[in-house]
């Protein structure tokens, strides 16, 4: 909802004048009717005038406000509550890893604070599709940027795959760089790029770089292209072979043991971080695995090697996932496999969230 900056401003600061709380009340009911259309509008708060001022406030978050003063008990209850949607008009407080107004934080409602993370459908949206194996739903990289990066700074995918965190990132304002080993796959988040340009439009920086995550030199490669430095790391590793994802030896999925994956995910990590600015955040995004009948927690794994290296362990989130392209239509036969075999069925996988220690 767009308002008249200045018009909405002039009513709240009249009120704060008014020693009746009646009144107070009264006036609150004319500016929620005038805001619930542009017919009942006889505030004028909706009347952008081209040469005004105008501000942008989420109608649910602004009628929730206006809500809580009516049903207050006291003038000078309702008057904190004036005062203190008046601050979230006129004041921007932020911190420094985010663009959150701290002023409005009810707002941002649709921003999970939880560690565990119930997404229900994926989203499909532009160009975003479940058609290549082994690629996490947006709303991952969606929740992460938002909550750890600002407008215009730099996020590091260094297993792009086919693209999801650099969709995200562009329809958030938020340049990116994301490394892919497989040459195919780098067209398909080219061609899944291409097609979001005509629906979303951020001006951001989108950088691709085909190369293996593990050797390539990626201080240098993304010094070429003006960067000296990311604030945010995504890591969404295959989950060792339970998807192959190519013939290349140094892939993470073609790993012959444990120890050799983590060997391999190691040295994508020091290569990533070494461009990452200290004291900001990094994630990892991995599930489990079995193998012989014996559960891997692979995801606690990585994160004790992460650990090993001084990074500190912010969160440990998890995340639900209902079905899987390989499960597809087999639920049925699954839970007959669990039933027999006396294990239990993957239904989550973790986002891991650290704080670059050194």
């Amino acid at each position: 909802m767009i308002l008249n900056k200045d018009k909405i401003i002039r009513v709240l600061k009249s009120l704060l004048t008014e020693r009746d709380l009646i009144e107070i009340k009264s006036k609150i009911k004319a500016v929620k009717y005038s805001i619930s259309s542009f017919r009942n509008d006889n505030l004028g708060l909706l009347n952008i005038d081209s040469n005004g001022e105008t501000i942008y406030l989420k109608k649910q978050y602004f009628e929730n406000e206006l809500e809580q003063i009516l049903d207050t008990e006291t003038l000078e209850r309702a008057q904190y509550y004036i005062k203190r949607l008046l601050k979230g008009i006129l004041e921007i407080k932020t911190n420094k890893i985010n663009d959150i107004n701290l002023n409005r934080w009810k707002e941002f409602d649709d921003i999970i604070t939880d560690s565990l993370w119930i997404l229900e459908r994926r989203d499909n949206s532009g160009a975003h599709s479940a058609e290549y194996w082994g690629n996490f739903i947006p709303q991952i990289p969606n929740q992460l940027l938002r909550r750890y990066t600002k407008k215009g700074e730099w996020v590091l995918d260094p297993f792009m795959g086919s693209g999801t965190t650099l969709i995200e990132a562009r329809r958030l304002g938020i340049n990116s760089i994301g490394i892919e080993i497989q040459d195919k796959v780098v067209k398909i988040a080219r061609e899944k790029l291409e097609q979001d340009k005509t629906i979303f439009s951020q001006n951001s920086r989108t950088e691709i770089i085909t190369g293996d995550s593990t050797s390539l030199n990626i201080k240098s490669e993304v010094e070429k292209i003006g960067v000296p430095s990311v604030q945010f790391v995504i890591f969404h590793p295959p989950y060792w072979d339970i998807i192959k994802f190519s013939d290349y030896e140094k892939d993470l999925s073609n790993a012959k043991s444990l120890d050799g994956f983590l060997s391999l995910f190691n040295e994508v990590v020091d290569n990533s971080l070494s461009i990452l600015d200290n004291k900001r955040f990094f994630a990892v995004v991995i599930g489990d695995k079995y193998s012989k009948g014996e559960w891997i927690p692979l995801g606690f794994y990585v994160m004790q090697e992460i650990l090993k290296k001084g990074h500190k362990l912010k969160s440990i989130i998890v995340k639900n996932f209902e079905e899987t392209k390989g499960k597809r239509n087999q639920k049925e036969l699954w839970r007959y496999r669990a039933l027999v075999g006396g294990f239990y069925v993957f239904k989550h996988e973790y986002i891991f969230l650290f704080k670059r220690g050194k």
